[in-house]
């Protein structure tokens, strides 16, 4: 059974930063399209950034271009997302997401097959 396992959420002030990371058991992120995805409480789901198959890709969601970095450790089969300058709009659970291998990058949530449970995040100002 895929177990894709998000770490790195927490509390800061606005202005901070942190690093979420995503690992799976029986999924290899190797040439395989993945993607940060979000919720806010009374929200729909949102992509935030993914990451296409051969790593040549990227994209952003608007709200966070130039704070924001996706990337990641074929090695280690994990996926990162740093955030910088957080502010208080960022408040969500952030979900990691697999997608099907040779696949270019998407924020669409159909795209991908295998979601994690979360990281809450939440920003104070």
């Amino acid at each position: 059974q895929v177990q894709v396992v998000e770490s790195g959420g927490g509390s800061v002030q606005a202005g901070g930063s942190l690093r979420l990371s995503c690992t799976a058991r029986d999924v290899t992120f190797d040439g395989r399209a993945m993607a940060w995805f979000r919720q806010a409480p009374g929200k729909e789901r949102e992509g935030v950034s993914c990451v296409g198959s051969s790593d040549s890709s990227s994209a952003y969601t608007d709200v966070v271009k130039g704070r924001f970095t996706i990337s990641r450790d074929n090695v280690k089969n994990t996926l990162y997302l740093t955030m910088n300058n957080l502010k208080s709009e960022d408040t969500a659970i952030y979900y990691c997401a697999t997608g099907v291998f040779g696949r270019a990058c998407s924020l669409v949530g159909d795209e991908y097959n295998f979601f994690g449970q979360g990281t809450q995040v939440t920003v104070s100002s």
